[in-house]
């Protein structure tokens, strides 16, 4: 059978409550040569009641259901299962533009990339503010990470792009299947960034994030360690395709945002638990030499840097900024 175009993977625990709106969004695709892989990670709620109507009703529609296991290990159910030449996400509290995936399918296939990323809406409270991520000038164009290192530090929005499914084959690349959902877009997404020199960005907003879920896993603090997961995860990716000494500075780079993001999003118990074991990586990551300047945003070079001279002045200099 000829595979389709795209195969567009979402992983679905307990979203009834927007579930409708985001298959609704890939049923209407623009682009009708997809497979939609829907992956039933344990709903307990309505979720499986739309998944089987949904299915029934579209023939491009597969369905995946399995205990709950949690995102890492969904998301890898849904790549061993598509056959499309490019890979695409859709997380079930956010939708997609009409001509999502075929815009990002034309911009994939005429720069022949393994990536291909757009920008995409804020969506709060039934109103949309379109981001900013992706700029005028690095669109319908090539890039290559390697050469323009500040791409390393953007938000890793996975579900606003498409991977060509051959290139997350040949590098391995697939998420950690810990339990829950918890910063597992982080370490794919570095890995995919570490392992092309051929993406290429549109500034054209591709679909709907949804920052209104109160139930969204980007608003969970329960597990205060997971972003230290992931990036064990990318220090050995890094190591067994060879290439750790190349990206082991922009890794540290990299680390220390989400590292600072995470802060914000923990309770006091939980900061002073995770503080000490963020300041003792990086501490070590200096001793091996792989900390240096040049690969950081300039803020952040300096918050680091007051953080392994003085904890106690940075966690003052961070309750003001996070009260800010």
């Amino acid at each position: 059978m000829k595979s389709p175009k795209v195969s567009i993977l979402v992983p679905i625990y307990n979203t009834e409550k927007y579930l409708d709106e985001a298959l609704k969004s890939l049923t209407a695709q623009t682009l009708t040569d997809t497979e939609i892989i829907l992956i039933n990670d344990g709903s307990t709620d309505g979720s499986s009641k739309i998944i089987q109507q949904y299915a029934t009703s579209d023939k491009r529609i597969k369905v995946i259901t399995k205990k709950n296991t949690g995102y890492g290990d969904s998301m890898n159910q849904g790549l061993k299962t598509a056959k499309g030449e490019y890979v695409g996400i859709l997380e079930p509290d956010d939708f997609a533009e009409p001509d999502m995936f075929k815009t990002l399918y034309s911009l994939a296939h005429k720069f022949n990339a393994d990536m291909a990323k757009g920008n995409y809406y804020f969506h709060q409270h039934g109103q949309d503010k379109i981001s900013q991520i992706i700029k005028p000038d690095e669109a319908g164009k090539l890039i290559d990470p390697l050469k323009n290192q500040h791409i390393f530090h953007q938000p890793p929005d996975i579900w606003s792009a498409i991977y060509r499914r051959d290139f997350l084959i040949k590098h391995n690349i697939n998420f950690l299947p810990t339990p829950g959902a918890a910063y597992q877009d982080v370490g794919f997404n570095f890995k995919v960034l570490a392992s092309t020199h051929r993406v290429v960005y549109t500034t054209k907003p591709v679909m709907h994030y949804r920052t209104d879920n109160a139930n969204s896993s980007v608003k969970s603090t329960a597990k205060v360690f997971a972003v230290s997961k992931e990036f064990a995860s990318v220090e050995e990716f890094l190591k067994n395709h060879k290439i750790y000494q190349t990206y082991a500075p922009i890794m540290q780079a990299t680390k220390f945002g989400s590292y600072h993001w995470n802060l914000l999003r923990l309770p006091e118990p939980a900061l002073q638990k995770f503080l000490p074991a963020m300041r003792q990586e990086f501490l070590d990551a200096k001793k091996a030499g792989i900390l240096q300047k040049r690969y950081f945003p300039t803020k952040h070079w300096l918050t680091l840097n007051l953080l392994l001279k003085s904890p106690s002045a940075f966690l003052r200099a961070f309750r003001i900024y996070s009260k800010i």
